[in-house]
């Protein structure tokens, strides 16, 4: 029988990529990661991708938020939170468990679970511990669900600054002066501990920068520039984490560099340099986000230099592995050497941030760089790579 005037179905559109946007999270970094979900909600391109916004609250509760940007921006000096984007105060969103299947589910006491559909790549804008050290990323692997950004193993050593050192020191990248004390050697010997340092300072010399060895966003760190602030340093470093990180103060320039994956490898971009605040007696948070102390795009380095930090930020990215990311960060010391400080997996991605602003300044617009850390993750499958 001839199907010739039988009445045809009309071609249904290929469905767009879905995009699951997880911000907040349990970490002290959780503010500056909702400011930053803002920003990748607001360059998403809604022509080519489906978005999904998934907040974490303080709490560690995965909650449906409203896609609404411009309430996740700093204001009057203050970071906004999950809990006040939520849809609801008991609601629930959970992630598939089954390699099989990519459905999220959302439901609420006394409701009938409800399905919000597949989802085909995960954001996940989240810094620090619970989210940016590979324990979301192995959610992320059991689910068989793609992500942008680094896998288990290198999304770890990024957050452990002591052992994204030791990695470094064994691919031959220079590091500078530390010294790490782990909780049961503090419990076990705080005064041997505490002399353990004061030994360091007596060696390196004073200021010292005591700091969470897992944490970011240069929350927690205190610049040290005698024996009477030590205790108190590292108290405050112990509030974000009980493993504390002591480094010795390098004389010379900050320089940054960003590393993106491309479809032939990681490449660097312009290095950009960190001025001395004039405000603040380091880069830390406040010089970061809130007075937003402005980075030179690109650094005024010789070409020489510019060419090997570049070729370092690209050896860091290999050494540990990582994908999708990374934003390198060292010193230029005077004898010109560069000394790598630490990387970060997932940087500060406002469009203020230094990682947007380097590659803004090497041709990939905020936009793109999105769409590129998609379609990176698109490629990529979850297990074993």
């Amino acid at each position: 029988m001839s199907t010739e005037n039988l009445p045809q179905s009309p071609e249904q559109p290929p469905r767009k990529p879905r995009v699951a946007v997880v911000f907040g999270g349990r970490s002290s970094e959780h503010g500056i990661s909702t400011v930053t979900a803002g920003a990748v909600l607001r360059a998403l391109d809604r022509t080519k991708y489906d978005v999904l916004p998934i907040g974490i609250t303080r709490e560690g509760r995965w909650v449906l938020t409203a896609d609404e940007p411009e309430r996740m921006a700093i204001s009057e000096r203050r970071t906004p939170g999950v809990e006040e984007l939520a849809d609801s105060s008991e609601g629930g969103v959970v992630l598939p468990v089954d390699p099989a299947s990519r459905e999220v589910v959302y439901s609420e006491p006394g409701s009938v679970p409800k399905a919000l559909g597949d989802i085909d790549v995960v954001f996940p804008v989240l810094h620090g511990p619970y989210g940016e050290d590979g324990t979301l990323q192995g959610l992320l692997e059991l689910s068989g669900v793609p992500y942008v950004g680094s896998g288990v193993l290198a999304s770890a050593v990024g957050q452990d600054k002591e052992y994204m050192k030791r990695v470094f020191t064994s691919f031959g990248l220079k590091v500078g002066p530390y010294v790490v004390i782990r909780p049961r050697e503090w419990e076990r010997d705080e005064p041997g501990a505490r002399k353990k340092i004061v030994d360091f300072a007596a060696e390196h010399g004073w200021p010292l920068f005591v700091k969470p060895a897992r944490a970011g966003s240069s929350i927690g760190i205190t610049k040290v520039d005698d024996l009477a602030g030590l205790d108190e340093a590292i108290a405050e470093a112990q509030r974000h984490d009980p493993k504390i990180l002591v480094e010795a103060a390098l004389r010379g320039r900050e320089i940054e560099c960003g590393v993106l994956e491309f479809e032939d490898g990681p490449r660097a971009s312009v290095p950009a340099e960190i001025p001395p605040p004039d405000a603040h007696a380091y880069y830390d948070f406040e010089a970061k986000y809130i007075d937003s102390t402005p980075g030179i795009v690109p650094a005024p380095l010789t070409p020489e230099e510019t060419a090997r930090v570049r070729r370092l930020a690209v050896d860091a990215f290999e050494a540990a592995s990582c994908e999708g990311l990374v934003r390198a960060d060292f010193f230029l010391t005077e004898d010109g050497e560069f000394v790598i400080n630490e990387i970060n997996t997932m940087p500060g991605f406002t469009p203020i941030s230094m990682y947007p602003q380097m590659w803004q300044a090497s041709g990939i617009a905020y936009g793109e760089l999105v769409d590129r850390l998609i379609q990176a993750a698109l490629r990529r499958s979850t297990g074993l790579r």
